[in-house]
């Protein structure tokens, strides 16, 4: 791994500095539309709350990422960056932290498993005293291949609902170590990130991939989640003939009621000519499935990991494969049938587009460093497991991001506030 002089030395493995101006740009032109990020960072220069802090972030590094990185680094922390998927990094922007702003960072787009998480163990090299994480994947290698530096660690955030899962999980076998703020909990970020963030990029990614017409095609989504249901949402705004699969039967219902097609995915299968996972589970898409597929079906994942497809059964169903667009993998099937995979089955709105719009992820940003914030001022009487996001800090988040918009709410007035808080005054 290189070095180079920038305000500071840091360490570095990106793909190539020369990709900086471009990033520098790109950086610029997403902080325009983070207005709440830019309120926070500017308290944060004032009032340096991270001073001598030293944050390790396992995140997707693009530009509404860096904004972030800028804001801590702002505010005192000294922060490196490591991708949290293989297949998410912009190389330009990875490149003009480094050279621009002298944030470490450990990140190439398309980098192999080994690389990946190579660059996972640079980033805990750093000694955090506050882990920030997406999908859990370094909060797992701290507590598993390098507990010897969970001693420093105060605590984390979490920014995905699949890494919550594996902390509270953690947290519940009583082996989790530290205290940590699940930021995906928070409304400001999964009714808004999850739904209207991965709704839209998601769709996205996939006419990037493949340039296919959504209008008249049978779309089939698997999840009912917030982020299923923002994907169901567009891809019905596109013409697209919606289907949703599902193992919760009161979301099952809430899709019914919401106007979508609901039905088990052996029988999606028959009929979809697009599917995206979003559940947060593995083999969500199997051997039964892939059997089944009209010849041509495009297969993709939206959820963090790439667990949600059987790529390992849809290899061995394959009598060849071959790649016939940027991030469009096709199988050829034995009885002549082909079943094309989207992004190595990883998240395609990151792998083939450029993930969340920045106005969204505007409040995902100012929710993590508002909780990092929130850690290193009450970590000392906080417990070892995962904590919901403080419900002022939420409502903060919501009430500036309303006044960057230029919109103005009422309050209670204290006659209000008594009638809701009391019991006596009936009809």
């Amino acid at each position: 791994m290189s070095t180079v002089s920038t305000a500071a030395q840091v360490n570095y493995d990106v793909k190539s500095l020369e990709l900086a101006d471009l990033g520098k740009k790109r950086i610029e032109w997403a902080n325009q539309s983070m207005k709440v990020l830019q309120i926070i960072r500017k308290e944060f220069i004032k009032n340096q709350p991270l001073q001598g802090i030293r944050i390790s972030a396992c995140l997707h590094v693009t530009a509404e990422t860096a904004n972030l990185a800028i804001c801590l680094r702002d505010g005192g922390a000294d922060v490196v960056l490591c991708a949290s998927n293989p297949l998410s990094t912009q190389d330009d922007v990875a490149a003009s932290l480094v050279r621009d702003q002298g944030i470490g960072v450990y990140a190439i787009k398309g980098e192999d498993n080994d690389t990946y998480y190579n660059h996972i163990l640079a980033a805990i090299d750093h000694k955090p005293h506050v882990t920030m994480d997406d999908g859990a994947d370094l909060v797992t290698i701290l507590h598993t291949k390098r507990t010897d530096a969970l001693e420093g660690v105060i605590g984390g955030t979490e920014e995905t609902t699949t890494g919550v899962i594996r902390l509270r999980a953690m947290a519940k076998q009583g082996v989790l170590k530290f205290p940590i703020v699940a930021v995906n909990d928070a409304d400001t970020k999964h009714l808004f990130d999850n739904r209207y963030g991965t709704g839209q990029s998601t769709l996205d990614g996939i006419i990037r991939a493949t340039n296919f017409l959504l209008a008249g095609s049978k779309f089939v989504v698997a999840g009912y989640g917030w982020c299923g249901r923002g994907l169901a949402s567009r891809a019905r705004g596109a013409g697209a003939e919606v289907i949703v699969t599902e193992v919760d039967p009161t979301k099952a219902l809430e899709a019914v009621m919401d106007g979508f097609r609901v039905m088990s995915m052996g029988e999606a299968a028959k009929l979809g000519d697009v599917f995206c996972t979003v559940t947060g589970n593995k083999s969500v898409l199997s051997k039964e499935h892939f059997e089944s597929m009209k010849d041509g079906a495009i297969i993709s994942n939206s959820g963090h990991f790439n667990v949600e497809i059987d790529i390992g059964a849809l290899e061995k169903l394959a009598s060849s494969k071959r790649t016939t667009r940027t991030f469009v993998d096709e199988y050829s099937l034995k009885d002549g049938r082909k079943i094309n995979l989207l992004g190595e089955g990883r998240l395609i709105n990151l792998a083939a587009a450029e993930g969340h719009p920045a106005s969204v992820m505007d409040m995902s940003f100012a929710d993590q460093a508002l909780s990092v914030e929130y850690m290193v001022k009450n970590f000392k009487t906080l417990e070892k497991t995962v904590y919901a996001v403080p419900e002022d800090l939420d409502k903060r988040v919501a009430r500036l991001k309303l006044e960057s918009m230029g919109i103005k709410i009422d309050r209670l007035s204290p006659e209000q506030e008594e009638y809701l808080a009391g019991w006596s005054e009936g009809t």
